[in-house]
């Protein structure tokens, strides 16, 4: 069997996770403190990847990626390569499937604390960096957990938005949910199975690892 799904599955994963982990956590932190006009809207439309249809918001980012968009046309002036069916475009595609995911989680944590070890904080003179840094963050430790975790199996198990701006290329956007799909198509339901248990037993290790550990923090005084 063919391993280079499952790597590339994990690779695409990790640098998703990582990158809207650094990019997410300010946003959440902006969206649990702000009240800004349109902060409903902002929220929806982070939120859109929730019900929107995969394969729709694959269609739109393979037209803004193809060579005569924009984005797709400044890419492949800089580094002449087109950004469409490339590991880079997965990881554009998955940010922005994913993203809801894990700023959501981290919004939730970061409005949970409150005002008052905030403010508390201020009368102590911490600077704003500080109180975000020594309050805010281990106070929403949970939630970075839980939107770390999910956000990463649910990477794992995109399908058709990597399917529409990635393709089909083994060892450059063949990812598993794809290679499941092939090998069905080719009635390979041997390997099939295989790779389908294994996203089975991942699924749910991730997320009994994720109840696990919010209930264990959850006692601590």
């Amino acid at each position: 069997m063919d391993l280079s799904p499952i790597w590339l599955t994990i690779r695409l994963a990790a640098v998703t996770t990582a990158i809207l982990l650094v990019v997410g956590t300010p946003a959440a932190w902006w969206l649990a403190r702000t009240r800004f006009r349109f902060k409903a809207a902002i929220e929806a439309l982070i939120a859109m990847p929730i019900v929107l249809p995969p394969t729709v918001l694959g269609f739109y980012l393979l037209i803004a990626m193809g060579p005569h968009s924009f984005p797709g046309s400044v890419w492949q002036a800089v580094f002449g390569e087109p950004l469409a069916f490339t590991f880079t475009g997965l990881v554009i595609g998955s940010i922005l499937y994913s993203m809801p995911f894990v700023v959501q989680p981290i919004q939730n944590a970061f409005e949970g604390m409150g005002s008052q070890p905030l403010e508390i904080a201020a009368t102590l003179r911490a600077s704003p960096m500080d109180r975000f840094f020594s309050i805010a963050l281990p106070y929403a430790r949970r939630g970075i957990i839980t939107a770390s975790t999910i956000g990463f199996a649910h990477t794992v198990g995109e399908f058709g938005v990597v399917l529409m701006i990635g393709g089909n290329i083994p060892g450059k956007t063949r990812v598993l949910s794809i290679a499941i799909y092939d090998h069905v198509e080719a009635l390979e339901y041997r390997a099939a199975h295989w790779l389908s248990a294994g996203l089975i037993v991942f699924a749910f290790s991730v997320l009994l690892a994720v109840y696990i550990i919010n209930r264990r923090w959850a006692v601590r005084p």
